[in-house]
């Protein structure tokens, strides 16, 4: 099988509201906020380059939609914060972030906490809302299904932490309904042991109203378009991202999937219903 080819068994199906919808106004409003955070995105031009302007467009994004963010950190005096990125020496590596993968609201909600270089399929360059940010924050595109392009990906990876930028991977290859489910892909680990990053864990999870949901899930076929009117419909979406420590650079690239994968999986709630 091709190493970026993953086939996820999740469908639309597991989308699913934990809570009721807004109401038609609060849509509305919510539709017409939406519009204003895009026009204001569009007219920051190549601003939107900017680390700064671009964590507080996606988080305007986020905001419209009615989604609020919460970030926690394990181990932390108050447990909350941020950022991503592991504080690097003089000359230093960045990065290698790896995270779980539900929903297209990830990639905003993980640049509204802080504006990293993104590794995402070339499709996400041609959505709404997402695409254009992605584009501005030089996320690196790539086909899923060009194997033999993937050792070159790996060396830019690695060549982009040896320059000290932290680069955030979904190593799922695709996206399930909740981290629990689809195995870590290997290829994107060998770029923090060519460059001797660290790599930081993250968890991505979803709530209604404190009850874990799975109604930001982009499953299957389904279109973006429908996936957006679902999400905006969602009453008390809440995203937590959980920054876990960064693992150790000990083992190849099959031990350090496997630890980061545990590690993600442990710090997701369960999802009932």
């Amino acid at each position: 099988m091709n190493a970026w080819a993953a086939t996820s068994t999740c469908t639309p199906r597991c989308a699913r509201q934990a809570a009721p919808r807004v109401s038609a106004p609060r849509l509305a409003c919510r539709y017409a906020a939406l519009a204003g955070a895009l026009a204001a995105g569009a007219a920051a031009g190549e601003r939107l380059a900017d680390r700064r302007t671009m964590r507080l467009r996606a988080a305007a994004v986020l905001r419209a939609l009615g989604i609020r963010v919460a970030v926690t950190v394990p181990g932390v005096a108050g447990g909350q914060g941020g950022p991503l990125s592991v504080p690097r020496p003089p000359g230093g590596p960045g990065t290698l972030i790896v995270a779980d993968h539900i929903s297209w609201l990830d990639v905003l909600t993980l640049l509204a906490v802080e504006p990293v270089t993104v590794l995402a399929k070339r499709e996400v360059g041609r959505w709404p809302v997402l695409g254009p940010l992605a584009r501005k924050a030089s996320t690196r595109f790539i086909d899923r299904e060009g194997l033999r392009a993937l050792p070159h990906v790996v060396a830019e990876l690695a060549g982009l932490l040896r320059e000290g930028r932290s680069v955030l991977v979904f190593p799922q290859g695709t996206t399930w309904c909740s981290a629990a489910a689809g195995r870590f892909r290997r290829a994107t680990f060998q770029a923090a042991v060519d460059a001797g990053a660290p790599v930081r864990p993250v968890t991505v999870t979803y709530a209604q109203h404190g009850i874990p949901s799975t109604v930001a899930a982009f499953l299957g076929d389904e279109g973006f378009g429908r996936s957006l009117h679902r999400v905006a419909a969602a009453g008390g979406l809440t995203v937590r991202v959980t920054v876990h420590p960064p693992l150790e650079l000990a083992g190849d690239r099959r031990a350090l999937a496997e630890r980061a994968q545990r590690v993600i999986r442990a710090g997701e709630p369960p999802v009932h219903g």
